[in-house]
């Protein structure tokens, strides 16, 4: 057992920088294998040195995210829940949590997976680029969306798993889903020369090994404990509350995918080149906001135990930990960035006109990780403690912001003004959402 699972008490817990860590470390080295992976499937494309390949790429990964990180209230939403039961002591529900997501799971998966054709087109129509491009693009997606029930699944596991602040477990998910994927990248994609299509088959592998032996540790740890009822499973007023939270969440989720599909979409109306370019300096943006997920994590698991146990002050005091620990990892992303990016763009793409597009935006990505670090800390704070409607309305919010910036900036200023809106966006998520903080602790705890 983690660090982080330790029995639960329904009334007094204590929160400390070594239960932060338990926590965020081993999840923020868990997160940062997501964005390496995507550094890898760009760097084995953009060997090839065609900036089509690399476009088409990009907008496949995209489309993908846009649909699956729709879903992603399949691990934030049931973190949220799982926190809460076991602040309260309640295993059964816990229990419950996860069978119910991992049924919207497969059949949510199901369904995406017999649409790939579909959602290909729409990208193609949506991104409207040049027809290499695009032609790389639905090859991407027919084989990525392939392993949907799996990913969904995966996201129900990890969500249990990080409910109860098993950091070290979910850590060995990630490494696995991750570790098998980029390795079948290299083989598939780079050494047999099947290049995008190769990147997305390693894909399929790594979510289906990695659902086999998440669904073998939990199911085998339910097997000690006391069978769950079929009736506390299929619960109605608990899965009407798991919808509404899954509701929002998806809301929130997709409006992020849609300010992300908006700033590619732009990018690729300045060109090719722009568009593989930022599509290299937003790995390192994720790169940066993986390093802010681990302590969002963290926030996500002691603010919802908090709230479950009713404890006000050890709230409190997660709030203001992950929010320390999240400052001093985004300064420091930020200064790795502007001090090695230029190398690590060299490292990703064999392109010469892409490097130079890289380098001259370059500054850009690497203060996003400050930017947006307030943003991370509040979503897991609202996620945990089962906000969602704060949340989602607060991304609304920001999304309409962000278009106003871009609709501003970007005709006057090019893609320079595209990367500001970016950071305009970030910035009023996470003012917006600190705003309302107070009020809803005062609702919580009183």
């Amino acid at each position: 057992m983690d660090k982080g699972a330790i029995p639960a008490d329904a009334k007094v817990f204590s929160v400390t920088n070594r239960s932060v860590l338990a926590i965020a470390v081993p999840m923020t080295l868990a997160y940062l294998t997501t964005p390496l992976l995507g550094l890898v499937d760009t760097a084995v494309v953009g060997q090839f040195g065609d900036a089509a390949l690399l476009g088409g790429l990009a907008a496949g990964a995209l489309a993908f995210d846009v649909v699956f990180t729709t879903f992603n209230f399949l691990r934030s939403g049931t973190t949220g829940l799982v926190a809460q039961a076991f602040g309260r002591g309640d295993a059964l529900e816990e229990q419950a949590v996860f069978w119910r997501a991992v049924l919207i799971a497969v059949v949510a998966g199901v369904v995406l997976a017999a649409l790939s054709p579909l959602i290909a087109v729409g990208g193609r129509w949506f991104m409207d680029a040049g027809p290499r491009v695009s032609d790389a693009m639905g090859v991407y997606i027919r084989i990525r969306l392939l392993a949907a029930p799996f990913s969904l699944i995966n996201y129900a596991i990890l969500g249990y798993v990080l409910g109860r602040g098993e950091g070290g477990l979910g850590l060995i998910l990630q490494l696995v889903l991750n570790g098998t994927n980029i390795a079948l990248c290299f083989l598939l994609g780079l050494e047999l020369g099947w290049g995008v299509s190769g990147v997305a088959w390693a894909t399929v592998t790594g979510e289906l090994l990695a659902m086999l032996l998440g669904l073998a540790i939990v199911v085998r740890r339910f097997r000690s404990t006391p069978p769950l009822p079929r009736q506390r499973l299929l619960d109605m007023g608990a899965f009407l509350r798991m919808l509404s939270l899954n509701r929002d969440i998806m809301i929130r989720s997709f409006s992020l995918l849609a300010a992300f599909a908006l700033f590619t979409r732009q990018g690729a109306q300045f060109g090719t080149v722009t568009l593989a370019a930022n599509a290299v300096l937003m790995n390192f943006f994720l790169v940066a906001g993986y390093f802010l997920d681990g302590f969002a994590t963290a926030a996500e698991q002691l603010a919802g135990r908090a709230v479950g146990a009713r404890a006000e002050q050890p709230f409190r005091r997660a709030v203001r930990l992950t929010l320390f620990w999240g400052l001093g990892l985004a300064a420091a992303a930020t200064l790795v960035l502007l001090m090695a990016g230029t190398n690590l763009i060299a490292v990703v793409t064999t392109a010469q006109e892409v490097r130079a597009v890289a380098d001259t935006y370059l500054p850009w990505a690497a203060f996003t990780a400050l930017s947006g670090v307030l943003a991370f800390q509040m979503d897991g704070v609202f996620i945990g403690a089962t906000w969602s409607r704060d949340m989602r309305n607060m991304m609304l919010l920001s999304f309409l912001a962000f278009a106003a910036a871009l609709i501003t900036l970007a005709p006057a200023f090019g893609n320079h003004g595209l990367w500001a809106a970016l950071h305009v966006f970030l910035l009023v998520r996470g003012l917006s959402l600190l705003t309302i903080l107070r009020l809803r602790m005062q609702t919580a705890f009183n």
